[in-house]
């Protein structure tokens, strides 16, 4: 059985779930509204607040696909519910970031500022100049967005200057005279 397919998915007051013939799921909550298309064979069964996902078989394909498809249910209830966010740090002399009208502009040492326009869902915060705040109710989404940010400025290993995760160890060289 697989671990994280067995567990049961709670879902909080105030959210509801659907699911349809065809295996798309719709979660519905006070953040909005998100979807994911299951694989036909699985069974998703709503009782007491809680939801379950059942595998038809013990087959290897079944078996692989029980745990994905549990974690993406259980992101659209949470998305719905809290959401997500990711927060990224930019180091070096002069980098900074600004969000403003669903637009964050990033200055990295290029000799144009970087301009990303937030997707639907998505908004940007700027704590600090040097702190980015991607928030959202889309997992996937939220993720990607942070990953197209910090290839803006991937942070390079002999200073640490560039756009970082929150909490990322950056592994440092030594550089010419480590020799």
């Amino acid at each position: 059985m697989s671990r994280i397919g067995k567990l049961p998915i709670p879902v909080p007051a105030g959210v509801t779930v659907t699911v349809d013939d065809e295996n798309n799921v719709v979660v519905k909550g006070p953040k909005g509204t998100l979807s994911q298309k299951v694989h036909r064979d699985f069974k998703l069964t709503q009782d007491n607040g809680v939801l379950t996902l059942e595998r038809p078989s013990d087959s290897k394909p079944h078996k692989s696909m029980h745990g994905l498809y549990r974690s993406l249910v259980n992101n659209l209830v949470v998305g719905v519910t809290t959401g997500f966010e990711k927060t990224l740090e930019i180091v070096g002399t002069g980098y900074r970031a600004q969000a403003e009208n669903k637009k964050l502009t990033v200055n990295a040492g290029y000799s144009h500022p970087v301009v990303f326009d937030a997707p639907e869902g998505i908004t940007f915060e700027t704590p600090t100049p040097t702190t980015i705040v991607v928030k959202g109710i889309d997992k996937q989404v939220v993720g990607n967005l942070a990953a197209d940010i910090r290839a803006v400025r991937k942070p390079e290993p002999y200073l640490g200057k560039g756009i970082k995760y929150k909490g990322e160890h950056i592994r440092r060289k030594e550089g010419k005279a480590g020799k």
